[in-house]
C-alpha cells in the first residue's frame, strides 16, 4: 500500500520543479493529484504524464497571487473529487530585491505568491477539512533563507518569514480538528526555476549547477525527487501527530560557524 492511497492532493505550483516532483511522487504513493499553475502547457503535460504512468491528475489554471483563484483552486478540486485531504503549497517567486532598492511593487508580488496565495489556499482547504469533520494535512514549502537569507532577497525573506508565523499559528488554532500543518525550509534547490533565477540574476552560465555544487558541503544541490518524497511523508500518518513543524531541510547548519 501506499503511503497517501485514495487522498486527494491539491499541490499548488504543482507544474514545475519541486511542485511537480511532489505531484509526481503523491501519485507514487496512491493519491489522486491537482495541480495549480498560471500556464496550462506544462500543466497539461504533467497531467499527462501522470495519466499515461497510470495516475490520477488534474490540472487547475490558476495565479496563486490572487486571493479568490487560490480559494477556487480549492474549491474546483472539491467539485471534481468531492473533498481535499492534503494540501501542498509549493509556489514561489526569487526575484531579487535588497532592502534599499525594493519598490513597493516587488515587495506586493512577493506578499500576495509567497504568503497571501498560501494562506487563502490553506483557508479554503482547512475549511474543507473542518466542514466534513475529517482530519487533513498541510505541507508548506519555505526557505531556510528565511532565517535571515542573502541582502538580495529582502521581500522574499519578509514574505517567507511571515509563511512560518502562518504555519506554526493554524497549526495550533487547528490541532483539535485533527489537522496537521507543517513546513519544509528547503535550501538551494536544482529547479527550472532556479536555473533561469541564476542566468538572469547572476549571469551563470551552462556550468552553474557544477560549480555550486562542488562549494556544498554534500557536492550536490537540493534535488527536487529527495525533497518530494519527504513531503509526501509529511502527508501521510506515517509522520504521525507531527504539526507545527517547521524543518530545515538543508545542508548548512544554522548557527553553525567555521
Amino acid at each position: 500500500m501506499g503511503l497517501l492511497d485514495d487522498k486527494i492532493v491539491l499541490v499548488n505550483g504543482g507544474t514545475q520543479g519541486v511542485g511537480a516532483a511532489i505531484a509526481r511522487a503523491a501519485v507514487r504513493a496512491g493519491a489522486v493529484v491537482a495541480v495549480t499553475g498560471r500556464r496550462p502547457e506544462p500543466g497539461e503535460a504533467l497531467v499527462a504524464e501522470l495519466t499515461a504512468a497510470g495516475g490520477k491528475a488534474l490540472y487547475v489554471r490558476a495565479d496563486l497571487s490572487d486571493a479568490e483563484q487560490a480559494k477556487a483552486s480549492v474549491a474546483r478540486v472539491v467539485e471534481a473529487y468531492g473533498r481535499v485531504d492534503c494540501l501542498v503549497n509549493s509556489a514561489g517567486l526569487t526575484s531579487r530585491g535588497t532592502l534599499l532598492d525594493t519598490t513597493p511593487e516587488l515587495f506586493d508580488q512577493h506578499i500576495a505568491i509567497n504568503l497571501k496565495g498560501p494562506f487563502f489556499a490553506m483557508q479554503a482547504a482547512v475549511a474543507d477539512m473542518v466542514a466534513r469533520e475529517a482530519p487533513g494535512t498541510v505541507v508548506n514549502i519555505i526557505t531556510s533563507s528565511a532565517h535571515g537569507g542573502q541582502p538580495f532577497l529582502a521581500p522574499y525573506v519578509a514574505a517567507k518569514a511571515g509563511l512560518i508565523g502562518l504555519t506554526r499559528n493554524a497549526a495550533h488554532a487547528h490541532r483539535w480538528d485533527r489537522v496537521r500543518i507543517n513546513g519544509l525550509n528547503i535550501g538551494w534547490t536544482a529547479t527550472e526555476g532556479e536555473d533561469a533565477t541564476q542566468r538572469v540574476f547572476h549571469g551563470a552560465g551552462d556550468d552553474w549547477r557544477e560549480v555550486a555544487a562542488a562549494r556544498l558541503p554534500m557536492g550536490k544541490l537540493g534535488q527536487p525527487d529527495e525533497i518530494a518524497e519527504f513531503v509526501v511523508f509529511l502527508l501521510s500518518e506515517r509522520s504521525g501527530v507531527v504539526t507545527g513543524s517547521v524543518i530545515d531541510w538543508d545542508q548548512n547548519v544554522l548557527g553553525g560557524l567555521d
